[in-house]
């Protein structure tokens, strides 16, 4: 069996999300969106591959937003057209923050700037806990998106819809990947002051990271066991 995850930036690392495939048995395979040099200017130009060559596909998160046609317009339809054909295919699609948006946007919904930015560790309200637990997962979103017709949400906070299902894809708001040193990149490549602008302190985020990191791991884990076996085997549709 073969995982993709479409890393949209050199930054964000797949941590226990991509150990807990490996740890199914999964070959992990990745592919980088914009590299390293072309972080300031992510306009690249990216082939993706066929998704049947693979039995999950799971998009990353990014620092762009879904609908930024001038940064990343580039890429950004060709990644949504190849989401929306594997979903077509039925291979399982796992899709985080900026991934999970891009699923809803492949799948007929939208993105939109949220009304405000969601950023820490948060509990959920959940309606199937043995699918998505209440966490605490952590957020760092600005946009949202809005579910096409007849997807409905399955975990909100009062901020955001944070998960959602069609056929055998899921996709969610929060980052089940996250641990210190994931967050410390994101720090050093803007984060920071992206804190700092709505008032919220870095080190604290990264000293309650590195508290809560192995029950978080452990959440990760467990959330990609149960997409693995109660989402991704779903029958395909006649």
């Amino acid at each position: 069996m073969r995982v993709l995850f479409i890393k949209q930036d050199h930054v964000s690392a797949a941590g226990p999300v991509a150990e807990a495939f490996a740890d199914l048995g999964y070959d992990v395979a990745d592919l980088l969106v914009v590299p390293p040099e072309r972080f300031g200017t992510p306009d690249v130009t990216v082939a993706f591959p066929a998704p049947e060559a693979f039995d999950a596909i799971v998009p990353m998160g990014a620092p762009w937003s879904v609908y930024d046609q001038a940064r990343i317009g580039s890429w950004v339809g060709a990644e949504l057209a190849f989401l929306r054909r594997a979903a077509g295919s039925g291979v399982p699609v796992l899709g985080i923050c900026f991934g999970g948006q891009a699923l809803a946007a492949a799948l007929g919904g939208t993105v939109e700037r949220a009304a405000s930015p969601e950023i820490g560790w948060r509990l959920l309200d959940t309606d199937q806990p043995g699918l998505i637990e209440p966490g605490p997962w952590f957020q760092w979103h600005l946009d949202r998106w809005r579910l096409p017709a007849g997807v409905r949400a399955l975990a909100r906070t009062e901020l955001a819809e944070q998960a959602f299902i069609s056929g055998r894809s899921m996709g969610v708001q929060f980052h089940p990947e996250m641990t210190p040193g994931t967050l410390a990149g994101w720090l050093d490549h803007g984060g920071t002051a992206q804190l700092a602008e709505h008032g919220l302190d870095a080190d604290q985020l990264l000293d309650q990271t590195r508290r809560l990191a192995v029950a978080s791991a452990g959440r990760a884990r467990a959330l990609v066991h149960r997409f693995t076996g109660q989402i991704a085997t779903r029958p395909l549709a006649g």
